[in-house]
């Protein structure tokens, strides 16, 4: 297939983004997947900050890092990314240049306990400011949910009113496909 897929997509735009020694956030750790491939693309001098609320996302997210030699490169926070304006340092404010959600719910954990609209666009707000001039943030939205789809309308209606001369904004997805795959809404900082 020539056209990418929705996961590796997301991390192509962050590729072009993110450069070694960069800074940057995993918003929802899930169970670590993007945390390993921010990790990576920081290399030794970069810095992820990652965000979960639920402690087995944190444990899993450990683990996952130190059997690959990366959890110095990381810093986690079992706090919702709501709270990352606060728990990042002040060093690192305007120089943050790629962060990745994967919202919905914990894949093989408690699906009632799902990522917020509210939250998620008070997040979306502090990484505005927390970014560097072409710094990207990527939004992968499961939406085949009813909370899901509750959240990724709001989404929708938030990122369509962001001022262009703020921000660029992208939406990827394929639209014959069924069960509501999930799509991709990158936000690109002027």
């Amino acid at each position: 297939m020539i056209m990418e897929r929705i996961l590796p997509f997301a991390k192509s735009l962050l590729k072009k983004a993110v450069q070694t020694g960069d800074a940057v956030v995993d918003a929802t750790l899930g169970n670590g997947h993007d945390t390993l491939f921010l990790a990576d693309l920081v290399g030794e001098t970069g810095k992820v900050f990652g965000f979960d609320i639920q402690e087995e996302a944190i444990d899993t997210s450990k683990e996952r890092l130190s059997a690959h030699g990366m959890l110095e490169r990381v810093t986690l926070f079992h706090e919702g990314h709501e709270h990352l304006s606060e728990k990042i340092p002040p060093d690192y404010h305007g120089k943050i240049t790629g962060a990745i959600f994967n919202l919905g719910y914990l894949p093989g954990s408690d699906k009632t306990i799902v990522t917020q609209p509210e939250t998620t666009v008070a997040a979306i707000e502090q990484l505005m400011e927390l970014m560097a001039p072409e710094g990207i943030i990527v939004l992968v939205i499961y939406h085949g949910h009813e909370e899901g789809a509750v959240e990724r309308d709001s989404l929708l209606q938030y990122c369509q009113e962001i001022d262009q001369k703020t921000a660029h904004v992208l939406q990827y997805q394929f639209i014959n496909q069924q069960n509501n795959p999930p799509f991709i809404v990158a936000i690109e900082k002027r």
